[in-house]
């Protein structure tokens, strides 16, 4: 058995968990390049305990992140699952723009390339995969512009978390992506 598979004793794992919620708090709010000694401190463990624990700030990120990453997919699932192409297509951009207007550190992980072989871009790319299919779907239904794009979401989770009213903004930005 290596280190890497011997399970953490129960203190270790206590503080792993603490750093990772921690993490989760701080990149919420501050975004994911936000000081890594507000994590331990709001973690209440040594800055040592958590370079122990996440050598680099991806390994933390990733752990931060990557649950995030799996409701994303789960969202996704729901939206290829309805029998509505624009539907489904509106239901993952909702969902999409309410995540990243409550989370910051969630729209900069998106926005962000990782490591190829990172378990946060093998993420991002089969939700991408999945997001593709979302947008083939309503454009094959004629229900959603035939030039849109796969980068164009960045512009309508932009413009949508950016308005004072994200649901009106969203309303505005959905009635000008259909054909």
């Amino acid at each position: 058995m290596t280190v890497e598979q011997r399970p953490l004793r129960a203190d270790a794992r206590r503080n792993r968990e603490a750093l990772v919620a921690a993490a989760r708090e701080v990149f919420r709010a501050k975004g994911v390049d936000a000081p890594l000694d507000e994590i331990a401190r709001r973690a209440e463990v040594a800055i040592g305990t958590l370079y122990n624990r996440f050598p680099t700030r991806a390994d933390l990120v990733e752990a931060a992140f990557l649950p995030t990453l799996q409701e994303a997919e789960a969202v996704l699932e729901e939206a290829l699952a309805c029998a509505d192409p624009w539907a489904g297509f509106v239901l993952f951009v909702e969902r999409s723009v309410l995540m990243q207007v409550s989370d910051r550190g969630f729209t900069e992980v998106c926005s962000r390339t990782f490591d190829p072989a990172s378990g946060l871009e093998k993420a991002k790319q089969a939700n991408a995969s999945r997001m593709q299919g979302i947008v083939s779907r309503a454009q094959d239904a004629g229900v959603l512009r035939p030039d849109f794009r796969l980068v164009d979401f960045a512009v309508v989770f932009a413009a949508a978390s950016a308005a004072q009213d994200w649901r009106h903004g969203l309303a505005l930005v959905l009635d000008g992506l259909r054909p």
